[in-house]
């Protein structure tokens, strides 16, 4: 069975078409080995691509035609753009198609060699088979509730927010911000969401694009713009101003609130939810100013240095709470 049929009868024809065009173009081009693999990368890599160019001609339009705030002398995101292509190019299809295709297999053998059915929300709803959008959409919020538990986790423990301040160190919030992180957080990121979705059976080429709607969703929540989604769009979805309220300046690390990356019902459910503030400085006075203005490297370094000295804090007060 062709693997895209798991995205759904018109969803397979479309994966399918694109992913034989590109393998019948790159055996054209002497690379006929491996070209299904090849083609498999280019496809992910290219919807990485796309979706981060749906987030530039949505957010730039809006962040120049309605912004929240301006500054004279605008930080250099050449960091936040050289890391967004490369995650998108790399990592992304790397990770979200490659690894989680891999695990899902060796998993799906290990219970099918022990009698074992694979958990998933067609197994244990099975009247959902015939609506595969309500699936979509239903692994979509599993997912989006397990990232706002990890987002949530990350503000709670030192050492994490150590890594997770290069992401609340920038002061001049846009849609770029978003994709201002750390290489290990990404790497917790992944796979923290992997073992979701293996747990909850999501198929292998659904999961990229639900990691892909999440982020941007995630891309336009971080736009420096006035604009609202209304009453009722700001409590489906994490808009600009919901968001903003979590990297207010003065709600760094513990004191934060609206954890959610999509949808604003685990804020609302859990009891973190802040609606209708005026937040308009962002950033974290505690970070180095290499986490704000330096290269990728250096923010990468700044953010393993907090780490440690977090951490380090973190294990000095719980000897002195044991030893008292």
């Amino acid at each position: 069975m062709c693997l895209a049929s798991q995205a759904g009868p018109s969803g397979a024809v479309i994966i399918d078409s694109a992913i034989n065009f590109i393998q019948s173009l790159l055996a054209t081009s002497g690379l006929e080995q491996q070209s299904h693999t090849f083609a498999l990368w280019l496809f992910f890599a290219g919807c990485g691509v796309l979706e981060l160019c749906i987030s530039i001609l949505i957010c730039t339009p809006i962040e120049h035609l309605w912004p929240l705030t301006s500054w004279s002398e605008r930080n250099p995101v050449a960091a936040d753009v050289t890391y967004a292509f490369v995650v998108r190019i790399v990592l992304f299809p790397l990770v979200a198609y490659f690894e989680f295709s891999w695990l899902s297999q060796q998993l799906d053998g290990f219970l099918f060699a022990h009698a074992i059915t694979q958990p998933s929300l067609t197994t244990l709803i099975p009247g959902l088979a015939s609506l595969p959008a309500l699936v979509f959409f239903a692994n979509f919020a599993i997912l989006d509730c397990a990232d706002y538990w990890k987002h949530r986790l990350s503000h709670r423990y030192g050492w994490w927010y150590g890594i997770h301040s290069v992401h609340h160190a920038e002061d001049q919030l846009t849609f770029w911000s978003d994709e201002r992180s750390h290489i290990l957080e990404d790497t917790i990121t992944y796979l923290w969401l992997i073992a979701v979705g293996l747990a909850i059976g999501i198929p292998s080429f659904q999961f990229p694009f639900l990691i892909l709607g999440l982020r941007l969703i995630a891309s336009m929540a971080h736009s420096n713009t006035r604009i609202s989604y209304g009453w009722l769009g700001d409590h489906i979805f994490i808009s600009p101003r919901f968001h903003r309220t979590h990297h207010a300046l003065k709600a760094a690390g513990r004191r934060s609130c609206n954890f959610g990356t999509a949808l604003s019902w685990w804020d609302q459910i859990f009891g973190t939810a802040k609606f209708n503030d005026s937040t308009i400085e962002t950033g974290d006075a505690g970070a180095e100013p290499a986490m704000v203005t330096g290269s990728w490297a250096a923010q990468q370094a700044a953010g393993f240095r907090r780490m440690v000295r977090l951490a380090r804090r973190a294990k000095k007060t719980h000897t002195a709470k044991v030893a008292s």
